[in-house]
């Protein structure tokens, strides 16, 4: 069966994940170099380094790959309202992509939020562009900058330094208010918001940040 996380900061709703880096080559700058986004990525440190937690996310990088995943997953979903793909990890297989396609086409009760690096290669631009046209699924393609730095039309999400940050025509994310838990938020699955910026928090993206700045 699938292992589905729960994330209490997501006011408890669920995601299926991989682990983070491992399976995100949309993360890559040049061979040895990540994306100022992935250089302080949060899916790499406290809880997720612990190997409890690591473990499922191994786990679904293989079992995927088998016939009855995506019935099981429809199952699985039957009670969820949202559900949110990767909270660590990325879509890095076409045919990973094409099951969670089907997943979607077949919980139209569900409303799908999936934030993704894969808009990057071409292969990926039919199944996106499917996923996006379903009512109830809405794919963020991640913006690699840290500073606010998107493409309208391209990017769903984008970092800002903090939350004085704010380009036009974007959603700040307020989950900094709430002690970092959505509380009832749900512009991320929402089609009506373009873009959404998310305040960068943590000590390594604030790192990441300084150096970026100075350069």
């Amino acid at each position: 069966m699938p292992k589905i996380s729960v994330t209490s900061k997501l006011d408890g709703i669920r995601s299926w994940s991989l682990q983070a880096l491992d399976t995100c080559p949309g993360s890559i700058a040049a061979p040895g170099v990540l994306v100022d986004a992935c250089r302080g990525c949060y899916a790499t440190t406290g809880n997720y380094r612990f190997a409890n937690v690591k473990a499922p996310r191994e786990y679904n990088r293989t079992d995927w790959d088998r016939f009855q995943w995506v019935d099981e997953m429809v199952q699985e979903l039957e009670r969820d309202r949202y559900f949110r793909w990767f909270d660590s990890g990325d879509m890095y297989s076409l045919a990973l992509a094409e099951k969670m396609l089907e997943v979607m086409i077949r919980t139209p009760w569900c409303k799908h939020w999936l934030p993704t690096r894969m808009h990057k290669f071409p292969k990926f631009a039919m199944v996106l562009r499917e996923m996006q046209a379903l009512d109830n699924v809405m794919v963020r393609p991640s913006s690699d900058s840290i500073v606010g730095v998107f493409t309208p039309e391209l990017h769903g999400s984008v970092i800002v330094p903090d939350s004085r940050v704010n380009p036009e025509m974007v959603t700040l994310c307020r989950a900094y208010e709430n002690d970092g838990k959505c509380s009832g938020c749900r512009a991320c699955y929402d089609k009506t918001v373009p873009v959404i910026a998310y305040p960068a928090h943590g000590k390594t993206m604030a790192k990441v940040i300084r150096i970026a700045v100075a350069a």
